[in-house]
């Protein structure tokens, strides 16, 4: 199977150099960047971006976290297979959240990691739910970002479209425009400057000039079937998994990735569960600002500091 090419040099990686983890059949591996010393009695976070998505979208948030957590608290961000700099899977009907979720757990028994702090946006948060079916002794809490038990297929549907145009494209004049497009509904008050960053977060321009992903092309194929009135089953038994551990639960106001209704539902079910809403953003936050990491940050205290009276 031929290797996605990515560039050495690509702006997103520059601060978020990997270790490369064996993970699953055949040599793959997953790109793992650890801020701080992982070791006994350290409860890590774990950060899993979205569904084509890879850990640049943390990037900001490690920056503003490292300031903000106890110095014990390490932090590890992961690109799932097929993303960032991780390996593809050899075939797209490969591609699940389950397995995902496996191989999620075998890169925490790699790192010696016994009880993370796992923080999900979108599908990553449905990968961390089956992650709490698959190994529940593993969550010492659960941080969801726009990330519930059914996705709305408004956003899969706009997903799909908007990399499906992007692919071929060719030279800066026509990319430009179409990047700013493809991001700009999700962050109406940020700067060009910053759209055109945030655009590069999942595509690369080549040497000839071409847009190329910086996740396996098929991950586009597996959105093929679904339609924008489609009526998705909600897993509410893998949301339940989550029950274990303590639990926040974070939406963006202009998301399309999860349905008020959905996430109302969820806040019933955990009447325990930490809620906050991040004002004037799409999927995935930024997670650049004080007033949207503090929360989180208080939320991974307090779990620190109970297991360390523990």
């Amino acid at each position: 199977m031929p290797k996605r090419p990515l560039p050495e040099d690509h702006r997103s990686f520059a601060a978020l150099p990997v270790t490369m983890v064996t993970v699953g059949h055949g040599g793959e591996q997953m790109a793992v960047h650890v801020a701080g010393r992982l070791g006994p009695g350290r409860t890590p976070v774990v950060c899993v971006a979205g569904y084509n998505r890879n850990m640049a979208d943390y990037e900001q948030f490690a920056r503003l976290a490292g300031s903000m957590f106890d110095a014990s608290t390490p932090l590890v961000l992961v690109d799932l297979k097929g993303r960032g700099r991780s390996s593809d899977r050899p075939r797209a009907d490969a591609y699940s959240s389950l397995a995902d979720a496996a191989d999620l757990s075998d890169a925490a028994r790699a790192l010696a990691i016994e009880r993370a702090i796992f923080v999900g946006q979108g599908y990553g948060g449905q990968v961390l739910m089956g992650l709490a079916s698959l190994r529940p002794s593993l969550m010492a809490g659960t941080v969801l970002i726009d990330a519930g038990p059914v996705s709305d297929p408004r956003g899969l549907v706009r997903m799909r479209t908007t990399l499906n145009e992007l692919v071929g494209v060719r030279g800066e004049k026509s990319l430009k425009p179409m990047l700013r497009r493809m991001v700009a509904a999700d962050y109406p008050e940020a700067p060009e400057t910053l759209l055109d960053e945030l655009a590069l977060r999942t595509h690369f321009v080549d040497r000839r000039g071409r847009l190329q992903p910086l996740f396996d092309p098929a991950l586009i194929k597996l959105l093929e079937p679904f339609d924008l009135d489609d009526v998705l089953t909600a897993q509410w038994p893998l949301f339940d998994a989550l029950r274990m551990a303590p639990l926040m639960m974070m939406r963006t106001q202009l998301t399309q990735q999860l349905r008020r209704e959905t996430y109302e539902e969820m806040m019933r079910r955990r009447r325990d569960a930490e809620a906050f809403v991040i004002a004037s953003q799409g999927s995935p936050p930024l997670l650049d600002s004080v007033d949207d990491v503090q929360p989180i940050a208080d939320f991974v205290r307090q779990i620190v500091t109970v297991g360390e009276a523990a």
